[in-house]
């Protein structure tokens, strides 16, 4: 029987990789749909920061649900 290719640390690793990729792709969105709309440098940074935080609780959430499905799936 084959084995899974990575180990539970390389797991964790590519998991909170994914993660952070995914608020800083949030973020970033954010601050480029300002610029986009005619925003100032400082808008713009604004709206990463606020575009952070909003993936951040967002991948919060998500985390919080696919424990409760994980939960579930287990009965």
């Amino acid at each position: 029987m084959v084995g899974p290719s990575l180990s539970e640390e390389d797991r964790a690793v590519a998991s909170r990789r994914l993660k952070l990729g995914f608020v800083a792709l949030v973020g970033c969105s954010g601050g480029l749909v300002a610029l986009a709309a005619g925003a100032t440098p400082l808008q713009a940074l604004v709206a990463v920061v606020v575009g952070l935080l909003a993936g951040g609780a967002l991948m919060a959430y998500l985390g919080y649900v696919g424990r409760q499905w994980r939960a579930k799936r287990r009965r």
